[in-house]
């Protein structure tokens, strides 16, 4: 467990607020303040405290009530689950059961409640990844209209909602908010910067390439840097190139559909995502209706690019990974590059870097990292203009199959655990930024050089480059399940990466299919294109693009301090 939760946890058991009874008044917020927040806030003190009377004032018609609610287990929601809701409950008097779940047991309990309509859990953080699946059934609480109508009586007057960095991920197509971002996260470059600046590592690179170690910009310099470094033994420590998971498991999907594919060169041109065929090689028309995955129906899941980005990776895992990270998931291989082991990874969640930072073996003694983050570097199909990489924002969803009174309940805890108050804490815990006040807050200046180069990204314009799954995803739950299971060949050889991508492809389109014969998303649902030879959409500009013939480009790398001059 992280130290700063286990910490705050004991600060606050020690005040009584974690143990007494559920008493919601003035008393127990200022005892909540002074033992957790103090000056770790976007807001004054008294600010802080006309916040904490406004969440005592709207919560006492539900006062004495026990809700649900649940989330992936990360640090953030783990310090939410421990100090922040046993602190709402002797606030508010509202009890919350804050469960925390595999990601991929989170979108099976939704699912099975939009399937169900039984009220499973009060409120879900589920990613946005969701929000075309949220648009198209209409099975959760549009906020812009529960703010303003039912809700507008438990909806906080500071909310806010312009300081969050990441409301265009939670926006459909209609204008209207669909989730509350709660934490948000972008996979990035990772490396051991000690090793690419130590001067006798970057004169023997430049022997053996003919070109300067660095910050890798395509994927040709990340393979032959990964080479380099695979079995060469730094301070008696044998040294991997890369590092992957590639167990089948839901996570493996993640992996590919959180922009892999179009940091390969999949998708077409387009920022937050490609249009018309976006990350996952899914196709729509020009009212956003889905057409297909297929090339044969103009997608590009089983595309020569494809092909590309999976090949790539099972290469890569097999040749400069560690043995055992075939057989990990995301969450048992993100904490192995704290190990001391790694030379780079190239598909980082930032999410890992609270456990980082906690890891001697790769943090030096003043508490500086020996590692920094980039952008990660981008395939021989990337084109300029097109998506650069995945950011995950998760974030608060109220279903409709919801009681409205467990409902507003359930929005005042989200609000508490995304409030001005509570956030910069928050934020330090976990480092997944949501606000831009927490981000420029003072307080990360002076922490930004022990973050390897995490706040000067999140306070760049860049940011918004890096995006969570479109509204061209139909639905998915059913979706993503398809990604694992037929990756998953890929990985341990049963298929092809053609083959593999052939199968998901059509096991896609059979999911579409089904919704559009149903007609239960409307106008909004698949309308699926005739199939034709794909030879004639290879020929048309755009996704799906034809093969190149020469895969392996000219390796390109950047100095890491002119990249983030760059950013500035």
């Amino acid at each position: 467990m992280n130290q700063t939760i286990k910490s705050t946890t004991a600060v606050a058991l020690a005040l009584g607020i974690l143990c007494g009874p559920a008493w919601a008044d003035m008393e127990a917020a200022k005892e909540f303040l002074d033992a957790e927040i103090g000056d770790m806030s976007a807001l004054t003190r008294a600010d802080q405290e006309a916040e904490m009377q406004w969440f005592i004032d709207a919560a006492e018609p539900f006062k004495g009530m026990a809700i649900k609610v649940v989330s992936e287990t990360i640090t953030t929601h783990e310090y939410e689950s421990q100090v922040l809701a046993p602190a709402f409950e002797a606030i508010t008097g509202i009890k919350v059961t804050h469960d925390l779940i595999g990601e991929g047991d989170v979108v099976e309990k939704l699912q099975t409640q939009m399937q169900s309509g039984e009220n499973i859990y009060d409120a879900y953080v589920n990613d946005s990844d969701l929000i075309g699946t949220h648009w198209r059934y209409q099975q959760v609480r549009n906020l812009t209209d529960f703010m303003a109508n039912e809700g507008a009586d438990v909806t906080n007057p500071g909310l806010d909602l312009d300081d969050f960095i990441g409301l265009q991920f939670t926006t459909a197509p209609d204008g209207k908010l669909y989730q509350l971002p709660d934490q948000q996260f972008a996979n990035l470059y990772w490396f051991r910067n000690d090793w690419f600046t130590d001067p006798e590592i970057m004169a023997e690179f430049k022997e053996k390439y003919g070109y300067d170690l660095g910050v890798p910009v395509n994927w040709s310099a990340y393979e032959d840097i990964a080479e380099f470094f695979t079995g060469r033994e730094i301070d008696g420590v044998e040294v991997y190139g890369s590092m992957d998971y590639g167990k089948k498991d839901p996570s493996l999907g993640w992996r590919y559909t959180d922009a892999w594919m179009s940091m390969a060169g999949m998708g077409d041109k387009g920022e937050p995502n490609g249009l018309p065929v976006d990350e996952w090689g899914i196709r729509v028309n020009e009212n956003s209706q889905p057409v297909g995955a297929c090339m044969a129906r103009g997608g590009a899941a089983n595309s020569p690019a494809a092909v590309y980005a999976v090949e790539k990776a099972v290469e890569w895992l097999n040749k400069y990974s560690p043995p055992s990270a075939m057989g990990m998931t995301f969450s048992e291989a993100g904490p192995v590059p704290g190990q001391g082991n790694i030379a780079q990874q190239m598909f980082m969640y930032t999410t890992f870097v609270a456990p980082l930072v906690d890891s001697p073996a790769v943090m030096n003694e003043d508490g500086t990292p020996k590692w920094r983050l980039a952008p990660s570097p981008h395939g021989v199909y990337w084109e300029e203009g097109m998506k650069v990489g995945y950011q995950d924002v998760g974030s608060w969803t109220l279903m409709k199959s919801t009681p409205e009174d467990r409902a507003k309940a359930a929005w005042l805890y989200a609000q508490f655990v995304t409030s001005k108050t509570v956030d910069v804490k928050k934020s330090h815990v976990g480092l997944t930024f949501i606000r831009e006040s927490s981000i420029q807050h003072e307080s990360f200046t002076e922490r930004a050089p022990k973050l390897g180069g995490l706040v000067e990204f999140y306070r760049s314009p860049d940011r918004v480059r890096w995006s969570p799954t479109g509204t061209n995803v139909p639905d998915y739950p059913k979706l993503a399940q398809l990604w694992w299971q037929n990756i998953g060949d890929a990985m341990s050889g049963a298929k092809t990466a053609q083959e593999a991508l052939d199968s998901l492809c059509s096991d896609m389109e059979r999911v579409m299919e089904r919704l559009e014969r149903a007609g239960i998303q409307g106008d909004l649902g698949p309308v699926m294109n005739e199939e034709k030879d794909a030879a004639e959409w290879l020929a048309m500009e755009g996704s799906p693009k034809p093969a190149i013939e020469m895969e392996r480009e000219e390796p390109q790398t950047v100095a890491y301090d002119d990249l983030v001059a760059s950013w500035q």
